[in-house]
C-alpha cells in the first residue's frame, strides 16, 4: 500500500511540476522581454556540463558580486585540501615544566562547556597547580574581519568576527527582561563582558528593540532602545574575540579549582617536552552544511582562512588562503581570468567574480570526484536558503544563492524538461527592484531553462 502511495506522489509531483513550469516554456530572452528587466543589470551563464558547451549567455564576461555565491568555490577549494575526515582541533598540553599550553585550532564550534571539559581532564590527572597557562594563538593572524566588510555591519549577527579565538560563535548575549509597565527594562549579559548600556528603553506590551554601538567613539558601549513585551535574549557580535575568550578560560579555570593567579600568556607550543592531556573536536561535515546550505559566513571565513594554514603549513592569512584557492583552481583546470576574491564568504563587495567564470567551475567541478556526492551538498528546494523557495522544483535544482544590498545571486545545477543537467549562474545587480522581485526574477530564468533546453 505505500509503496503504491509513494509512486503516486511521484507522480503527482511530476505532473505538478510539468503543469507549474508549462506556462513558462519560453526561451530566457522572452521571459526578460516579458518582465520588463533591465539587461544591463543581470550577468548569466548556462553551460551543459558533458560537453562544457555555452547554450545562454548575457553579459557573462562582465565581473559582478557574486555574494554568497563564492561560497561554492572557496569553500569547496578549502574542503578539498582539508578533506572530508577532517576536524577542528583545541588542546590541552602539559610541558615537563609543569607549564599548560592551550592550542587553538579556531574551532567555529568550540563553546565554553568545551573549555571546562577540557581542564575538568587536567583536574582528574591532578594538574592542579600549573606554573604558567599559555595560549598558542598561531593557527591565523590577527585580521578578524575580511577586507571591504562595511563598518555599518559591525552589530549584525550574521557577520561576526573571525580568529584564532573563536568561542561561542563570537556572539554575546544580550538579555532584555521587562520590569512594571512604562518602565525601564533591566538589562545585562549572559556571560559577563565589561559593556556599558545605555538604557532607553520601557517595558510594554510588544517587544521592539533597536542595539547600537560607535565602535569609533565608544566600542564597549551600546544604545539600547525601544519596547520589550518579554524576556529576550539579543545576539550581537562581541566585538573583543580575544578578551571574551579570556574571561571565560578565566571563568574555567577558577571553577575547575586550579591554583593559578598569574596572567594568561601567549606562546608557541613547544615542539619537545610537551605531552597531550586532551582535546576537542568537531568534524568539518558540520561545517560543510553550514556554509553551502544555510550559507554561515563566520564558519565560511574560518574553514577558508584553516585550509589556507593547512596549504601553506604556516599561520593562516588570506594570503595563504589565496594561494591555496590558485592552486585548487589550476588542479581542476579553471582560468582565474578578470575575477577578484577578497574573502571566502562573498561578504566583501570588493569580491568580483564573471558568471562565465562560475560556470566553468561549476562544469569542471562535475567532471572532478565524487559528482554525485557533491552535488548533494547544495541545498535543494525545500533546504537551507532554499527552504522556502522553488518548492515545485524539489531534486532538479541544487544550488546556492546569494543576498547583499541591491545584490542577488544564485547558481549551481539543474537538471532540465529533457533529461539534461546544465550549469547556471545568474547574478542581479539592480537598486531599483527589491529583494524579492530579484528573486522572482531569478526564478523565471530558471523556468525557462528547464522547460527550454
Amino acid at each position: 500500500m505505500y509503496k503504491n502511495l509513494f509512486k503516486t506522489l511521484i507522480l503527482t509531483s511530476a505532473i505538478l511540476l510539468s503543469n507549474t513550469l508549462s506556462c513558462y516554456a519560453e526561451s530566457i530572452p522572452k521571459t526578460l522581454s516579458k518582465y520588463h528587466v533591465n539587461k544591463n543589470t543581470l550577468s548569466i551563464s548556462v553551460k551543459d556540463i558533458k560537453s562544457g558547451n555555452t547554450v545562454y549567455e548575457l553579459n557573462s564576461k562582465r565581473p559582478q558580486n557574486p555574494a554568497s555565491t563564492l561560497k561554492i568555490v572557496t569553500y569547496t577549494a578549502a574542503l578539498d585540501n582539508l578533506g572530508c575526515d577532517y576536524e577542528f582541533k583545541t588542546s590541552l598540553y602539559k610541558s615537563i615544566n609543569n607549564d599548560l599550553y592551550l592550542k587553538l585550532g579556531a574551532d567555529p564550534y568550540l563553546m565554553s562547556r568545551d573549555l571546562k571539559d577540557l581542564f575538568a581532564v587536567a583536574k582528574n590527572k591532578k594538574i592542579l597547580e600549573p606554573k604558567n597557562i599559555y595560549i598558542d594563538e598561531s593557527i591565523f593572524d590577527k585580521n578578524e574581519w575580511g577586507e571591504g566588510w562595511q563598518w555599518d555591519d559591525d552589530l549584525n549577527p550574521l557577520m561576526p568576527k573571525f580568529s584564532a579565538y573563536n568561542l561561542d560563535k563570537n556572539s554575546l548575549g544580550i538579555v532584555i527582561n521587562p520590569t512594571q509597565n512604562g518602565a525601564p527594562a533591566e538589562i545585562y549579559t549572559e556571560n559577563f563582558y565589561p559593556v556599558t548600556f545605555m538604557n532607553f528603553t520601557k517595558t510594554g506590551k510588544d517587544t521592539d528593540i533597536k542595539i547600537t554601538r560607535n565602535n569609533s567613539i565608544a566600542p564597549d558601549m551600546l544604545k539600547i532602545e525601544g519596547t520589550i513585551g518579554k524576556r529576550k535574549t539579543f545576539y550581537i557580535p562581541n566585538n573583543n574575540p580575544q578578551r571574551y575568550f579570556k574571561l571565560r578560560l578565566e571563568d574555567v579555570i577558577r571553577e575547575s579549582k586550579i591554583e593559578y593567579y598569574k596572567d594568561l600568556k601567549n606562546q608557541k607550543l613547544p615542539q619537545k617536552g610537551i605531552y597531550l592531556v586532551s582535546e576537542i573536536t568537531h568534524p568539518i561535515k558540520d561545517a560543510t552544511e553550514d556554509v553551502l546550505k544555510n550559507s554561515n559566513n563566520y564558519v565560511a571565513e574560518t574553514v577558508f582562512k584553516l585550509a589556507g594554514a593547512n596549504f601553506s603549513k604556516q599561520t593562516g592569512t588570506f594570503e595563504t588562503s589565496s594561494k591555496m584557492l590558485d592552486s585548487y583552481l589550476e588542479k581542476i583546470g579553471v582560468e582565474k581570468g578578470n575575477i577578484r576574491i577578497t574573502d571566502g564568504s562573498g561578504v566583501s563587495k570588493n569580491n568580483l567574480v564573471t558568471s562565465d567564470f562560475m560556470t566553468d567551475f561549476l562544469v569542471q567541478q562535475s567532471k572532478y570526484g565524487n559528482f554525485e556526492e557533491y552535488v548533494k551538498l547544495l541545498p535543494t528546494p525545500g533546504e537551507g536558503t532554499l527552504k522556502n523557495r522553488m518548492l515545485y522544483f524539489q531534486d532538479k535544482l541544487h544550488a546556492k544563492t546569494g543576498t547583499l544590498s541591491d545584490i542577488s545571486a544564485i547558481t549551481g545545477y539543474i537538471t532540465t524538461e529533457k533529461g539534461k543537467t546544465y550549469a547556471f549562474n545568474i547574478m542581479i545587480t539592480d537598486p531599483e527592484n527589491s529583494s524579492a522581485d530579484k528573486k522572482e526574477i531569478e526564478e523565471f530564468i530558471l523556468r525557462s531553462i528547464y522547460t527550454t533546453y
